[in-house]
């Protein structure tokens, strides 16, 4: 578990200015990775970070300061556009490079003058998927969003026996992940109309979006070889938003007996920034299970685990409809969770379970933690559980409803960590946010 160093101290302030403003998602203890090109130029991609509403180019960072040989051994992969590759870096190493970066864009640094010609504007960088994706497992992780769902059609068992003991999840499909901003169009599928025996081929009518968290893994390990809990933490690299759209009219057609498939694969829109698991190392929190509940199995038990586990993360979603849009309002506030509490399982067990037959992950894989939802009604993190399965319409603030979403409905997510009392104990760390638009479907 990674120890709070000299890069979290809630005093350091940058020369960046935005980096000090009020509720910015990336302060100077942040320094979240992400892969740009600027846009008027459409040049190659590299990787940057993120600082207030800029990014340090590290491509242009590499070439005007006299770093520390292994810093700027580091840096090459960086300034080409590899994030896979420092991820895979030793956990000493990475720690190296933001302590360096860190230093380097500190109020009164030596290297702000030659630094402050390498940043860009976040508002003028094209941004692309942060690392190479190659395999995307998508949990259940939730016990709120899985008893809800489940009461919707399983009224007298919503919550399946194996839930408890088991981190549940299902491979998913990693070409159809976008980035942040990449718009989509509504999918088509067959769907069984109410009271009909024979399904339809029609666009899909039970459109909806999950909040998720993504979770990277930097670790590769060898087929066979399972990676335990006392190494789980260190397999993961850092965390970002996700939003796993689903199709819930195609879905219920389609999911038995084997699971999820046409109605999740047409779309997953993920932020664009990584924030790493040391940046998020004061948010740590106790993992516990409610009394009465079983304890997890030995291979998903350890120390640090139950000492540390849990990431007090503060989760939202936000929709702007066509209409609110055209009439310059803003986005309304849907709901908002906290992954601490909604999560049944921690990011370390489901790396040691996934693992536990033998499967190999490789760098750059990512992980879904379902859909984030809190024990309330108003926390639901779709809208299949805020509408009660349609039943229920959503009321906006301009008068509009919402079941599922409608063709120009913008949804976007929040997240963000914060100490629990408010306390400037440690300073605010920002996801950033995950914003896609729902397009017509394909017509012919």
């Amino acid at each position: 578990m990674t120890q709070l160093n000299q890069t979290h101290d809630a005093q350091l302030t940058s020369w960046v200015p935005s980096a000090q403003a009020l509720g910015c998602d990336f302060p100077i203890q942040n320094l979240p990775f992400g892969r740009f090109q600027i846009q008027a130029k459409q040049d190659d991609w590299r990787i940057g970070v993120a600082i207030g509403d800029q990014i340090l180019d590290l491509r242009s960072a590499l070439s005007v300061v006299a770093w520390p040989a292994e810093v700027a051994r580091m840096l090459g992969p960086l300034a080409a556009g590899d994030l896979n590759a420092h991820m895979a870096e030793s956990s000493v190493n990475r720690s190296a490079l933001r302590a360096a970066l860190s230093t380097s864009l500190q109020t009164g640094s030596a290297h702000q003058a030659a630094l402050a010609k390498c940043l860009v504007a976040q508002s003028d960088a094209q941004m692309s998927v942060p690392c190479r994706i190659g395999d995307y497992t998508d949990f259940f992780t939730s016990i709120h969003h899985a008893t809800s769902v489940g009461k919707l059609f399983r009224p007298d068992n919503p919550l399946l026996p194996n839930y408890k003991y088991v981190p549940i999840g299902y491979h998913g499909r990693a070409s159809s992940i976008n980035v942040s901003g990449t718009n989509f169009k509504r999918p088509l599928g067959q769907i069984l109309p109410p009271g009909q025996e024979t399904p339809v081929f029609a666009p899909s009518k039970r459109l909806d979006y999950e909040l998720e968290l993504a979770a990277y893994i930097r670790a590769s390990n060898v087929q066979g070889e399972p990676i335990s809990m006392v190494d789980a933490e260190d397999a993961l690299f850092g965390l970002g938003l996700l939003n796993d759209w689903s199709a819930r009219d195609v879905q219920a057609w389609e999911y038995q007996p084997l699971g999820p498939f046409l109605a999740k694969s047409f779309a997953s829109t993920v932020s664009p920034w990584v924030v790493t698991m040391e940046a998020l190392a004061p948010f740590r929190l106790p993992f516990t299970r409610a009394e009465g509940d079983p304890q997890p199995m030995p291979y998903l038990t350890s120390k640090a685990n139950s000492d540390s586990g849990a990431i007090n993360i503060t989760l939202e979603v936000w929709l702007q409809t066509k209409t609110m849009a055209d009439a310059g309002a803003p986005a309304a506030r849907l709901s908002t969770s906290n992954f601490a509490e909604a999560s049944y399982w921690t990011l370390a067990q489901l790396v040691a379970h996934h693992t536990v037959n033998g499967c190999n992950l490789q760098v750059g894989d990512m992980f879904g933690s379902g859909t984030q939802s809190g024990p309330k009604l108003d926390e639901g993190g779709s809208l299949l559980e805020l509408s009660k399965g349609g039943k229920q319409p959503v009321e906006l603030p301009n008068g509009e409803r919402r079941t599922f979403l409608e063709d120009g409905d913008t949804v976007i997510l929040r997240g963000y960590c914060q100490s629990p009392d408010g306390s400037p104990s440690h300073v605010r760390i920002g996801l950033g946010e995950v914003r896609a638009t729902v397009l017509p479907a394909r017509v012919g």
